[in-house]
């Protein structure tokens, strides 16, 4: 989406700053002979920035009459790659724009559109960066070659010293400047969106069920870690119940002892014979069936 709806704008923006650009360079040359004072030389160039075409007449001020004189360098092959890359660039936003608009269902059909586009996305971001790389040492060059201070040696009477010459005018390159920033700016762009179109294909899909099946396993393994914690946790209770009952189990034989004894003392004051017993606060009677006295109470069970 961020490709619908920056990529034709800035693309436009790249070739529109760098194909209509034209540069004025104006020196002016004053011989010492004063034949010929203050001859001003206008020098005209632009895209493709083929320099070596670029001509202009100066003045000789040892003989009456002008050289003709070429500027060095042809630069029209990165800058038409630079405009070729942001015209094709921009015509296929356009295209993807329609596409996601109006033909969304076939895009998405067998997974061939997002196929297709992310293919085509990582070229355009390729030749963007070759592009703008290319575009930025060109345009480095056009600034050497075109530095007044280098138009002068070109001149033969500008090389003698008793003559007089300056630069009056230099090109602005503020326009080339900003193609160079749209032209990275693109880079960046389209290099972001990798990712965007990537997420549309099946790959991204399928590699997605793995993540989640790993998350299951580990939150299973992580189940069979805690119950494994938890019944760890309850052996040493376990180990210990024994131990307490059986420890409960000899106080009790102790005190069951201890009340056979008792019994066995008051057996020729009570009628009924003592059994197996368990603690409470029990009632002892005499042979007239009245209470004698209170006590710990015994229940009695017979044998």
């Amino acid at each position: 989406m961020c490709m619908v709806i920056f990529a034709p704008i800035f693309a436009i923006c790249a070739f529109a700053t760098c194909g209509g650009y034209y540069g004025h360079l104006q020196v002016k040359v004053d011989c010492a002979d004063r034949r010929q004072n203050n001859r001003s030389i206008n020098i005209d160039f632009g895209y493709p920035f083929r320099l070596q075409q670029v001509h202009f007449k100066a003045p000789l001020c040892k003989e009456n009459r002008d050289e003709i004189i070429f500027l060095e360098g042809d630069f029209s092959s990165a800058a038409q790659y630079f405009m070729t890359v942001g015209v094709f660039a921009f015509l296929y936003s356009l295209l993807a724009t329609i596409v996601y608009v109006f033909y969304q269902n076939k895009y998405l059909k067998n997974n061939r559109g997002p196929l297709v586009d992310f293919v085509v996305t990582i070229i355009f971001s390729f030749m963007w960066l070759v592009s703008s790389c290319c575009w930025a040492k060109t345009l480095s060059d056009i600034k050497t070659v075109t530095n007044p201070t280098q138009v002068l040696l070109l001149i033969t009477s500008c090389r003698a010293q008793e003559n007089k010459c300056t630069a009056t005018e230099e090109p602005l390159w503020s326009r080339l400047n900003t193609s160079v920033v749209f032209g990275f700016v693109n880079v960046v762009l389209w290099s972001g969106n990798i990712w965007f179109v990537f997420k549309e294909t099946g790959w991204y899909k399928t590699g997605q069920r793995y993540p989640t099946r790993s998350a299951s396993g580990k939150r299973s393994g992580s189940m069979r870690q805690r119950l494994y914690s938890e019944s760890s946790f309850d052996q040493p209770e376990e180990n210990f119940a024994p131990s307490r009952q059986n420890s409960f189990n000899l106080s009790k034989g102790d005190f069951d002892h201890q009340l056979q004894r008792q019994a066995s003392i008051n057996q020729t004051q009570v009628s009924f014979s003592l059994p197996q017993t368990y603690l409470g606060k029990p009632v002892i009677y005499d042979r007239e069936d009245k209470v004698a006295s209170q006590g710990p109470m015994i229940f009695v069970n017979e044998m």
